[in-house]
């Protein structure tokens, strides 16, 4: 899929199309000095190596294949609309491995317009990320939307 740079805000009726959109992923591998550079950041501790949930989110999301604006892009956003983070759930069937290099594939699985009386339009898009290990198999997958505010759009 070619990414959209444009700044046009999708209709409902195309927002639910980009249910189903691959990312292009990439892959990435879990190098020692970034494993304790994560960790020590969070002051978690150093024996979590791998198996520490957070570093599926960073893993997934860094080797996506889109940057943050590029994804942003594909929903007619930018940084300067204030996306924010949504919902976040991290399914990790075995620990990653330190020095393991793990392919991200993933898609958008979901996105909904919604009205607030407060917040008024808003799109809220789902996407999941999963890796794999080196022998294919599912290692982590995780799941999280991004809210996307539409000041200026009427319901």
């Amino acid at each position: 899929m070619t990414v959209d740079t444009g700044r046009r805000v999708p209709t409902e009726a195309e927002l639910a199309d980009l249910v189903g959109t691959r990312f292009p992923g990439g892959q990435a591998t879990l190098e020692p000095w970034w494993v304790h550079l994560v960790l020590d950041s969070m002051l978690a501790d150093p024996a979590d190596g791998g198996a520490h949930p957070v570093l599926v989110f960073l893993v997934a999301t860094g080797a996506m294949g889109w940057s943050w604006d590029e994804l942003f892009a594909v929903f007619g956003a930018t940084e300067a609309d204030g996306p924010m983070a949504g919902e976040t759930e991290t399914v990790v069937h075995r620990p990653l491995r330190v020095g393991g290099t793990y392919r991200v594939s993933g898609e958008i699985v979901s996105a909904t317009r919604k009205v607030g009386r407060r917040t008024g339009v808003f799109d809220i898009v789902g996407y999941r990320l999963d890796l794999h290990g080196e022998d294919g198999a599912l290692c982590a997958s995780t799941t999280n939307s991004i809210v996307f505010p539409r000041r200026g759009e009427t319901s």
